[in-house]
């Protein structure tokens, strides 16, 4: 079943001083509620409405709004790819993740596809008005729980990369192990070639449906080889990947 645009308006002229939104969100209730929420801020103006993934980023095309009120699973298309597709291609619209969802995954993924605020379905009122005019000033904002998040795999992905740096290259002050506890250490899998390529691909930020379009392999295949990695890599993220391989290509 196709979505329905809702109440798309054309761009303002510039001497508009109101903030342009587009709100994207599946069910239609939670939609609607949060339009009529901007629209009555005399200062935000709600340019169109979106119910699934593909639809938002066609409607931020033609639009051009200064903020994208994005929820995160939504069909045809998720917010975080949404999000990637709007960010690389309009850079002047910000986007701004409202969803019942604090998954590490999501939260990350988001942040990475260029999100500048994530905000949780249980916020206040206010919470959201103020978010949206900080978003456009160009600020970041999060729940409470969710800046913890992030700070915490910030703390976890600098322990691995330390971690990663350490192993590669040890003091030379330290002891020759015996053949023995060297054959006993437990060493990562290697990669696959098809894995090495996968993983390259993960590190630029790639979803499982672009990797699988450009390596011209089923989309669950792609997730087996990335899950595989993740397994070989002992990370737990997308992310935790990204930042591994990209703090081994700096290495000198």
């Amino acid at each position: 079943m196709s979505a329905t645009t809702v109440s798309a308006v054309p761009p303002l002229a510039p001497t508009d001083p109101r903030i342009r939104v587009l709100v994207a969100d599946d069910q239609p209730l939670i939609r609607r509620g949060m339009a009529m929420l901007l629209d009555a801020a005399s200062d935000i103006q709600v340019v169109g409405q979106a119910a699934d993934g593909m639809e938002v980023v066609e409607l931020a095309r033609r639009l051009q709004p200064d903020v994208v009120l994005m929820d995160l699973r939504m069909p045809r298309q998720s917010g975080v790819l949404a999000t990637r597709e709007i960010t690389a291609a309009l850079p002047r619209t910000r986007v701004m993740v409202l969803t019942t969802f604090d998954r590490d995954d999501l939260v990350f993924d988001a942040v990475r596809a260029g999100a500048q605020a994530y905000l949780l379905k249980d916020a206040s009122e206010d919470e959201v008005l103020d978010t949206v005019r900080a978003v456009h000033r160009g600020e970041s904002r999060m729940t409470p729980q969710i800046a913890r998040k992030v700070m915490d795999q910030f703390r976890l992905l600098a322990n691995h990369v330390a971690q990663d740096v350490a192993v590669e290259d040890p003091p030379a002050c330290a002891e020759p192990e015996s053949a023995e506890a060297q054959a006993a250490q437990e060493m990562p899998d290697p990669l696959t070639e098809r894995e090495t390529v996968v993983l390259d691909l993960i590190a630029k930020g790639q979803s499982n449906r672009q990797i699988a379009a450009a390596l011209n392999l089923a989309e669950g295949t792609v997730k087996n080889h990335a899950s595989r990695i993740m397994q070989k890599l002992h990370a737990n993220t997308r992310t935790e990947l990204a930042v591994l391989v990209l703090a081994r290509r700096k290495q000198p």
